[in-house]
């Protein structure tokens, strides 16, 4: 079991609810931004940034790196990354194991690699430039799928796995994400999460998805499922306490009901750890 320390129960930062968080202080750890939205000179973003930032600990999660592209890596748009970090002052920076964009244009989608050791390789490279870039380790976030390649010689959890020893990165786990991608593909979920080296999981994401029958979607504009919830209990009797996430994308429901599914993290977190064995 994982000894690292947790930032606790966080929420992602969406402008929804900027200013009902400063007027509220609401009882949240910490909050994720999507970097994306403050590569910016000035303005009411990067205003409500700095005000939030004042009294809650933040982290950046970017959705645009592509880093398992073919593509050179957009020096341009790390520098920007590492501008804002400075300003930040994140506990992390992380972004998703995926490819993004082709050699001009970004897809605005996070697609899937072959895992080959030729692609181990190829991303092990670009992870080293980008943490070079950054100055710090990057953390990667296992994304949600509905293909798979052909070509793959090992499973997308060894692939993280070889990557973080690789290179030093670490690891987001997201368990919607390993859920979704275990109905869509028939794989064991809990395998793919005890594959993964728990000394290298920075962080859990928690969402919602939508269910249509033979399929999942990971739509980000639900409340978190039952079984979701049941994955990440039997998650943190497996790593420990975690810094835990939940994110929501769409359909925003009023802030009060975030509060509660991260109350309900908060319980289980408490009684899986309570009833662990020292």
């Amino acid at each position: 079991m994982s000894k690292r320390k947790t930032l606790g129960f966080g929420l992602g930062l969406r402008n929804e609810y900027y200013r009902q968080i400063l007027e509220e202080r609401p009882a949240v750890d910490w909050f994720e931004i999507i970097s994306e939205n403050y590569l910016v000179e000035g303005g009411k973003a990067l205003y409500f940034l700095d005000a939030i930032g004042e009294h809650y600990p933040l982290v950046m999660h970017g959705v645009s790196l592509s880093i398992g592209g073919s593509h050179a890596l957009d020096i341009d748009y790390l520098r920007q990354l590492k501008q804002l970090a400075d300003r930040v002052q994140p506990q992390w920076v992380s972004d998703h194991l995926c490819w993004s964009r082709g050699n001009a244009h970004q897809l605005h989608d996070l697609l899937p690699l072959p895992f080959t050791k030729e692609s181990l390789l190829h991303v092990a490279a670009r992870v080293r430039l980008v943490q070079d870039v950054l100055e710090r380790p990057i953390v990667l976030e296992n994304v949600s799928s509905y293909v798979q390649w052909t070509t793959s010689s090992m499973s997308e959890s060894q692939f993280l796995s070889e990557l973080s020893y690789l290179t030093g990165c670490e690891l987001l786990l997201d368990v919607n994400n390993v859920y979704v991608s275990s109905r869509n593909q028939g794989f064991d979920p809990w395998q793919f999460i005890t594959e993964l080296p728990q000394e290298r999981i920075r962080q859990i994401h928690l969402a919602g998805h939508s269910d249509y029958g033979q399929y999942l979607i990971d739509t980000h504009d639900q409340p978190i499922a039952d079984p979701v919830w049941s994955l990440y209990s039997k998650t943190l009797s497996y790593l420990g306490p975690t810094s835990t996430l939940i994110e929501r994308d769409d359909q925003f429901p009023p802030l009060e009901e975030l509060l509660s599914e991260l109350a309900h993290a908060r319980a289980i977190a408490k009684s899986v750890i309570s009833g662990a064995t020292p």
